[in-house]
Formats: C-alpha cells, sequence, structure tokens
C-alpha cells in the first residue's frame, strides 16, 4: 500500500490539472480500494497495445499515460532515427475522449519536433495500418479499446512497415518511456507540425482495399446484404468499398450506422457475440438476405452470418471465416499458378485445419503467437516469399499485405465476394464450409472466456495458469495427451515419455494440450482484458454431405464434456 500511495501522492503535484489532483485527494480521503486499483500499476503494453479504463491514475487510460507514452515514444524515434525526418500518423474511434486524446498525442509529437498527419475525423484501424505506408510514416497510433466496454480506451503503436510493435521495438520504447516522470511531457503543440487528413488518404485506401478484395465474382445484384458498423467506424469505409465493388443490394443496419462511443443498442460491440447482431438478423430475415456481416468499432475484426443448410441465418465462428477466405483466395492463386513462394498464416490457438488446407494446396502455413502483429511480422521477416492471406480465431483476417493488421473491410468484401460466387455456382457460403470438412475432416472450435477483473483478478488469473502446469490434464475427453507446449519455457514435452523439443516461438503465457485423437486444448490470459481464455478444439471425419449434421452433434456433445471435466462450464 505504500506504493500505491507514493504513487497517488506524485499526481497531488501542480504539474497535474486541478480536477485532478482534487480527484486524487478525494479517492486518498473516502475510496482506498478504488484508490488501490487506479495506482498499483502503471497501464502495460499487451498483445493488442495499452488497454485500459478511462480515468485518473497510473493504471487508467488518460491525457498523462497517453502523453508519457508518446513523450517515451518520441524518445525513441529521434535515437532510433537521427537525423532524419520523422513523420507519425495517427487516427481514432468512436469512444469517449478519443478526439481529444487523439490531439493530446498529437500535440506531444509536434512539441518534440515530429510531424504529425491527424485524421480529421474517427477512421478504421486498417486505414490507420495502410496509412503509415502510404504516407511514408516512421510510426503511426490509433486511439481504440477494439471491442471492449464502453468504459474502455486504448493506444496501439504500429512501425513503419504498417505493422503493430514487435520485440526488440516494443521492450525498447517500453524502456525509454519507463525512465521519464510525468513531468517530462511536453504538452506545449508545434501547431505547424500538425497537419490534418482525411479525403486523399481514405481514397487511396478504400481503392486498395477494392482492389485487393474484388475476385471477379458472378451475381452482385442478386447477393444480399444486411451490413452492421455497430455504431464503430467502419461506416466510413465498407458500405462505399461494397459499392465500388458491385454490390447494389446492400442494407445498412440505420439504428447501428451512427458513431456512439456509448454502444447504446448492444450489450456488447462485438461481432463474436450473438446478441450484436440481433438487429442485424432481424433485418436479414424481413429482406430476405444471403448474407450479414457486423464489425467491432474500429473496423478491425468482422462477425459474418450465413444461411445454414435449414435456411436459418447463423453465425460462423472466426475459425470457420478464416478457412473459408483462404481457401477461397488460395484457389484463386492457384489458377494463376503457385511460384512456390506462397504461405498462408495462423495463430497457435486458431483451427489445425489451416495446417492441413495449406498441406493439400502444396504451400507453406506459417504459425505465430496470438496476435496480428505476429503475422504481420512474417511479412517484414520473409520479403521474398509471397503472403497470400490469414487471420486467428478471434474474427480476425488480413487480405494479402496492403494493411498489416487485422481489416474488417477488405475481408467483408471477400465474404462477399465468395457467397456471391457460391450462389452463382447453386451452392452457399455455408456448403462451401461443408466442402472443406469433407476435404480435411470436420473441426470443432469453442472458447471459453472467464472474466477476473482487477488485482485480485489479475492474481486469480496468474494461479490458474500456475495449477495447469503444475497439476496438467492427463486426457481430454478419455483421449490421453500426448503433447503439453508450455510457450513461456519455449518447450515441448511429451508426459508419456518426458521427451522435450524446443518452440521456435518467442516466449508467451500459453499453454496448449493435445491428445491422441487430435483434440487440442489452450489457456492464456488475454493480453487485452481481464480474462483467461481456453480454446478447444476436436474434430471427426465427415464422410458424406449427409452426414454434417450427425457428426456436428456429436463432436459438440464432446466439447461439452472436456469442458465439464475441467469444470469450466
Amino acid at each position: 500500500m505504500d506504493v500505491i500511495l507514493s504513487n497517488a501522492k506524485a499526481w497531488l503535484s501542480p504539474f497535474f490539472d486541478p480536477s485532478v489532483r482534487e480527484e486524487v485527494k478525494s479517492l486518498m480521503e473516502n475510496e482506498p480500494e478504488e484508490l488501490k486499483d487506479r495506482f498499483y500499476k502503471d497501464m502495460e503494453f499487451g498483445t493488442g497495445g495499452m488497454r485500459g479504463i478511462m480515468g485518473t491514475g497510473t493504471n487508467r487510460i488518460n491525457k498523462y499515460t497517453l502523453g508519457k507514452s508518446t513523450q517515451g515514444l518520441s524518445n525513441y524515434l529521434k535515437k532510433v532515427y537521427s537525423n532524419q525526418e520523422l513523420k507519425v500518423v495517427i487516427a481514432y474511434d468512436c469512444r469517449h475522449d478519443s478526439d481529444t486524446l487523439a490531439k493530446t498525442v498529437a500535440d506531444v509529437f509536434s512539441a518534440n519536433g515530429i510531424k504529425v498527419f491527424l485524421f480529421s475525423a474517427l477512421r478504421t484501424t486498417p486505414e490507420l495500418s495502410f496509412a503509415v505506408r502510404h504516407l511514408n510514416c516512421k510510426a503511426g497510433i490509433v486511439l481504440t479499446a477494439s471491442h471492449n466496454p464502453p468504459e474502455y480506451n486504448g493506444y496501439k503503436v504500429y512501425w513503419t512497415d504498417g505493422g503493430q510493435i514487435v520485440p526488440p521495438q516494443d521492450q525498447e520504447i517500453i524502456t525509454e518511456i519507463d525512465k521519464l516522470s510525468f513531468e517530462e511531457i511536453r504538452f506545449d503543440a508545434n501547431p505547424e507540425l500538425i497537419n490534418y487528413i482525411d479525403v486523399d488518404v481514405d481514397e487511396a485506401f478504400i481503392s486498395a482495399s477494392v482492389e485487393n478484395g474484388s475476385f471477379g465474382s458472378k451475381e452482385k445484384d442478386n447477393f444480399k446484404i444486411v451490413f452492421t458498423s455497430l455504431h464503430g467506424t467502419s461506416i466510413t469505409a465498407i458500405p462505399e468499398v461494397l459499392k465500388r465493388a458491385g454490390y447494389n443490394q446492400v442494407t445498412i443496419v440505420e439504428e447501428q450506422a451512427v458513431p456512439d462511443g456509448n454502444f447504446p443498442t448492444v450489450i456488447s460491440p462485438n461481432p463474436e457475440e450473438p446478441e450484436a447482431l440481433t438487429l442485424a438478423l432481424k433485418k436479414a430475415e424481413e429482406i430476405g438476405a444471403d448474407m450479414v456481416i457486423g464489425t467491432d468499432p474500429d473496423s478491425d475484426r468482422l462477425g459474418i452470418a450465413v444461411r445454414n443448410l435449414e435456411g436459418e441465418m447463423e453465425l460462423l465462428n472466426g475459425n470457420q471465416t478464416m478457412l473459408l477466405m483462404t481457401k477461397f483466395l488460395l484457389e484463386k492463386r492457384k489458377d494463376k499458378g503457385f511460384n512456390g513462394t506462397e504461405y498462408i498464416a495462423t495463430t497457435i490457438v486458431s483451427t489445425p485445419m489451416m495446417e492441413k488446407m495449406a498441406q493439400d494446396y502444396g504451400v507453406e502455413c506459417k504459425t505465430s503467437l496470438t496476435g496480428f502483429k505476429w503475422i504481420a511480422k512474417m511479412i517484414k521477416d520473409f520479403p521474398q516469399q509471397s503472403f497470400i492471406g490469414g487471420g486467428e480465431e478471434s474474427f480476425g483476417y488480413m487480405v494479402g499485405d496492403f494493411v498489416r493488421d487485422k481489416d474488417a473491410v477488405t475481408s467483408t468484401l471477400l465474404a462477399c465476394e465468395i457467397g456471391a460466387a457460391a450462389k452463382a455456382e447453386g451452392s452457399s457460403f455455408y456448403k462451401k464450409l461443408i466442402d472443406c470438412y469433407l476435404d480435411y475432416g470436420l473441426y470443432k472450435e469453442k472458447l471459453i472466456s472467464i472474466t477476473k477483473k482487477g488485482m485480485q483478478g489479475a492474481e486469480e488469473i496468474n494461479q490458474m495458469m500456475i495449477s495447469f502446469k503444475e497439476n496438467p490434464v492427463k486426457n481430454l475427453g478419455g483421449s490421453k495427451v500426448i503433447k503439453l507446449d508450455d510457450y513461456n519455457t519455449s518447450t515441448s514435452t511429451n508426459p508419456n515419455t518426458g521427451e522435450e523439443t524446443p518452440i521456435d516461438l518467442p516466449k508467451s503465457n500459453v499453454l496448449i494440450y493435445t491428445a491422441a485423437n487430435g483434440t487440442r486444448m489452450a489457456a492464456r490470459p488475454s493480453g487485452t482484458e481481464p480474462k483467461i481464455k481456453f480454446y478447444f478444439s476436436t474434430n471427426a471425419e465427415l464422410k458424406n454431405f449427409d452426414d454434417f449434421k450427425k457428426v456436428e452433434k456429436q463432436l459438440e456433445k464432446h466439447l461439452a464434456d472436456i469442458i465439464s471435466d475441467l469444470k469450466l462450464d
């Protein structure tokens, strides 16, 4: 508690705004538990950058924590790119204070002599990633908390390649930030160095999205789409992209089209949650739509619902959409002829089907840690190879390499191209998915997320990971565990023989159990939310189309039994 009080008292200095000092005093006198949560640690960079609840304190998103990060990043840029022109680009989403916080970040950069391109209004995260390279910037910042609740905001840092920062830059930047006191932040803006951008960059990004996401699919005029931006940024790009690509039957959910950081029509602005697409699904039934697409507030994730075999709208999971998008891209590349340099990308907690499909097409499948920054890093690390597309189970996908982060804008167009092409063949998006299961086996995945908030919650999550490591799972649904991958120690172990092999990926707090029948369970604390996540995957052979529902139900029961055995239900 002494450290917490010391941290809080530092915010009573005249450097901080009077209103901030008064709030800290009030917390010290009246709300010790709230004071503890706000000052027990500093905001940290996770898999998706820095993200947290807005408010006063070192463990909150505010002008001082973002200012300090920006000052540290400014110092780092000057050190790494000495005697070079420094330019950064900044975007922000629909969240409360995103616009004012973005201006604060721009002020600090400009006060340090760095030229700033600041979007004049909210824009998507993929457009920010695109803009870094388009404007030849050394770095980019987007103010967003993705699909977190309304009280959150965040700060994601992109590097010169348009991808999020990765080692060693992330730790080197953090080191620069940690050297600073808050009083060293330069808030005195140089307005001459702040340039507002909008239409020109929009045009370049939208044109690139249409070019990369279009594949000449037929039946566009007869393909009905319901689209919702869930009160977020994609309304600035997706309707125009679909229009330019030739999709005229697009119905926008008007109740959710206005950007609003309160997200008033949903419990959570997360397209992974079926509830978020309730209004869109209702509209789809009214007009007989073929597809529903919803995007999260910063438009890097997308949720897709299509008509199943019974003609009912069904929300697909991220693994399913990733699989079908990748297969479509592979088919298109195959038609042109492979040259041996192609690869697709996935993550360690996503469906193993991606690897099976890559083998079938004779291309490489690269597997990374969770987080699109690692997929973007592949493009930088293997410039001689050709990236086709890749994704992760958490509803993110990237088409080609013109954007270096998950991109719901271009992926939305790609999904429509797949659906329209399938309809033109007398098939459907859903039937094409079952075709994949016939080729590679029917894989069923499930995610369990457990929320543990605050200081105590963080300790509980840590203890859960320790428990799974010290008391390893022996079997999954009756099948013996034959491999335990511990990414914290970079070691893969056969628990039955004790044989160990190294894991050639950066260290990460992830455990993955694999059973003899291919069933998998992964445990991983979230890098951006107070959650621990458990990822399950099981599979069975699908011999014919008519067996799909029966085999799917068997796998669903198998997963439910495993989750019950582990007491995670």
